[in-house]
């Protein structure tokens, strides 16, 4: 048997990527569709090859990568940026969606406590019936 296979389950090489923590959970991602393969929406036993481009939808994260090696067992994380190259754009679009994620959490303040009937009257004169 060869040390490098020439192609890698779709599934099992996500898992090895670290993209998901379970083969469970990457198999579930594909079959939802948050998971393309050239373009195209895959299977979990999809072949993945050198060269592949994927999309991937994890939560509020996008990654685009490139398959730059193949691997069907998990290492450390070291070893498994190795296995792809993101690109720049995307790189790019997933930092400044969690900076707005980030921003939009520091300025909200949760209030300490369930407005008395003076403050419900307050917010009702302004308006803001979501507020309650």
């Amino acid at each position: 048997m060869t040390d490098s296979p020439d192609s890698v389950r779709l599934d099992l090489w996500l898992w090895a990527a670290r993209f998901f923590k379970t083969r469970a959970l990457a198999k579930q991602a594909i079959e939802t569709g948050k998971v393309d393969v050239d373009g195209q929406r895959a299977k979990p036993a999809r072949a993945v090859r050198l060269g592949n481009a994927l999309r991937i939808a994890r939560a509020e994260e996008f990654f685009e990568v490139t398959v730059q090696g193949l691997s069907d067992t998990r290492g450390p994380a070291t070893v498994a940026r190795t296995l792809y190259a993101e690109s720049d754009a995307s790189r790019q679009a997933r930092e400044t969606r969690l900076a707005e994620l980030r921003a939009a959490r520091a300025g909200y303040q949760a209030p300490e406590h369930k407005p008395d009937k003076r403050a419900r009257k307050l917010i009702r004169a302004l308006g803001d019936i979501d507020a309650l």
